[in-house]
């Protein structure tokens, strides 16, 4: 269905009935897409499991659309670029330079 497959600008829910943990992957990973997923169930075990395989930068376990400023926020695929957010997000922010000063005696060839 395209409301699976398809990326939207807010939070969709689908929910789907299935048999085998394998086969919620499969269809969690069958797009193009990989901004955010969620996994609600009682049993965290089988949460983690789940989310350890599903290509998608963010994923919630029996939550949704939370993402504190300290972790990093983007997707995998088609969705996105880079990160956002967290320590993580400086580096699209910053260039690095290195300096060396010398404190005694400087040397100095064109002296």
């Amino acid at each position: 269905s395209s409301g699976i497959n398809a990326e939207y600008g807010g939070p969709v829910l689908c929910i789907l009935p299935f048999d085998t943990e394998e086969e919620v992957v499969e269809r969690a990973n069958a797009t193009e897409f990989g901004l955010a997923g969620a996994v609600c169930t009682n049993n965290l075990s089988r949460a983690y499991r789940v989310v350890s395989q599903i290509e998608a930068g963010s994923c919630n376990i029996n939550t949704f659309n939370n993402f504190p400023v300290q972790i990093p926020f983007g997707g995998y695929k088609h969705s996105g670029f880079g990160r956002e957010l967290g320590e993580e997000c400086l580096s699209y922010y910053s260039q690095t330079k290195s300096v060396f000063v010398e404190t005694g005696d400087p040397w100095c060839p064109f002296d």
